[in-house]
């Protein structure tokens, strides 16, 4: 049974890495390099007859090419067949004409890469189908060796070990009407002869830690910088979360916010407003990412989270997948558990690899944090740090500055004043120099206005005279 799928969703779906639209004007070989991506991905969904803004132009005018003259361009790859399959359906166009569109669903191969019938090799990143230099493919064919853990059956399993109310959330997510278990085969989650395989355990299972001891993630609270053994043992909250993945996620994700703490800035109008430790962002991409992409071949340890009272730990079995690699990770994608990885982008957790890390060091520095910091200890396993700035926030008694800022004087205060203490509420001291930066105000109006503040006994002046190069403010004590 073939899939419903739902034609105004194709038309408004956002093309990204496992779903692409084309006219049928295209040439039927320039489609090839786009479903040789996705089965060199993670796999996806291609529609022919639909145009990038979404019109419906389907087949039925002179300049489109036939859809068997598509179909019949797969047959160039005879030696190195897609794991694809089509089907046509039944749409009315922009010009109120009956019609169809073509629809090619790609399977991401496994144990080797796709190559075109004349050697070249394609691969989906975001909306853009790439193709790979000599390098990039050496890297990729590398990798492809990895790929079969997920598909491997478990001769033990059956359906009753499957969290059947997941599996109807999933299948809501995809907007389809088939069955669970077409849905299964459709994802190689189950085998052609019934088997349901390692992924969808991990995805899916009721237990998965049954077959697989370690798939599961392990949450330590300590009490200062460093992990204590003994008389000085320091954890003062642990959690163990075994569940499938999408539940692992919504767990881990719950466990985070309970445990962060927050702390208070002055906003514009000189109110006090709650700031997180970590961008939210940052932290729960860290957890996705080390869910999405651990290896789960290795079975020694599992995924553990440690926070510490200057920085948040997350620690994930199996080195980053090649081709990434510490240097190139902030513009290299690709998934070793592409099964998982697209099931997890389909339920909205999984972001493109790169999109997600850039992203994290965006927010991070948008909160005035280090960029993150990646390790691979021992090559076998990927450790990301967050760092956050509690030394510099426990420096100011949050008491101490209510009582200096009351209402009465906020009032006094104007924008500029109250951009002055919003930057002296996380920082020692500031100077006209300082001042002049974050004010985008000249160095002789930052002058007056810091002694404005001065005058209003709100900070004190530090300096040897009026023309001492190294003065400055800091909060009145």
């Amino acid at each position: 049974m073939q899939e419903a799928y739902d034609i105004q969703h194709l038309c408004t779906r956002k093309e990204d890495k496992s779903f692409d639209r084309k006219s049928a004007r295209k040439e039927p070989k320039e489609i090839l390099r786009h479903l040789i991506g996705f089965a060199n991905a993670d796999g996806g969904l291609l529609v022919i007859g639909i145009e990038d803004n979404g019109e419906i132009t389907g087949f039925n005018y002179q300049k489109a090419h036939q859809p068997e003259e598509f179909i019949h361009a797969l047959h160039n790859l005879q030696k190195m067949p897609i794991p694809v399959t089509y089907q046509q359906i039944e749409v009315v166009n922009s010009r109120g004409l009956a019609d169809f569109v073509l629809l090619f669903e790609v399977t991401a191969s496994s144990g080797r890469v796709i190559t075109s019938h004349d050697d070249r090799v394609f691969l989906r990143s975001k909306d853009q189908t790439l193709e790979l230099n000599f390098e990039q493919r050496l890297q990729l064919e590398y990798e492809k060796g990895q790929r079969a853990f997920e598909e491997q059956p478990i001769a033990r399993a059956d359906f009753t070990d499957l969290d059947m109310d997941l599996l109807e959330q999933y299948r809501q997510k995809l907007h389809t009407d088939r069955s669970i278990e077409e849905i299964l085969k459709a994802r190689d989650l189950i085998n052609k002869e019934g088997q349901i395989t390692n992924a969808c355990i991990l995805l899916f299972g009721n237990n998965p830690t049954r077959y697989f001891p370690n798939a599961r993630l392990r949450f330590l609270r300590y009490e200062g910088k460093a992990p204590l053994t003994g008389r000085t043992f320091n954890v003062v909250k642990e959690f163990m979360l075994e569940e499938p993945i999408p539940k692992l996620l919504e767990s881990a994700k719950a466990v985070l916010k309970s445990q962060l703490r927050e702390f208070q800035r002055l906003d514009e109008n000189g109110q006090f407003t709650k700031i997180d430790e970590y961008p939210e962002f940052a932290w729960l991409e860290g957890i996705v990412n080390a869910i999405a992409h651990r290896s789960y071949s290795n079975q020694g340890d599992c995924i553990r989270i440690s926070m510490f009272d200057d920085r948040l730990e997350i620690f994930s079995p199996g080195g980053l997948p090649r081709p990434v690699t510490l240097e190139n990770m902030y513009y290299t994608r690709f998934s070793r558990n592409p099964k998982i990885a697209r099931v997890l982008y389909e339920f909205g957790w999984v972001k493109e690899l790169n999109e997600g890390v850039n992203r994290m060091a965006e927010e991070m520095n948008a909160y005035q944090l280090n960029t993150p910091s990646y390790f691979e200890p021992n090559e076998n396993a990927v450790r990301l740090i967050l760092e956050n700035n509690i030394e510099h926030r426990t420096l100011r008694a949050l008491e101490r500055i209510e009582e200096i800022f009351t209402q009465d004087i906020m009032a006094t205060l104007n924008k500029n004043e109250v951009t002055i203490l919003q930057y002296l509420y996380e920082n020692e001291m500031i100077t006209v120099k300082i001042a002049s930066e974050i004010l985008d105000r000249s160095k002789e109006l930052s002058r007056r206005i810091l002694k404005s503040l001065e005058q209003k006994n709100i900070l004190t002046w530090h300096g040897l005279s009026p023309k001492d190069p190294t003065q400055y403010y800091t909060l009145k004590k």
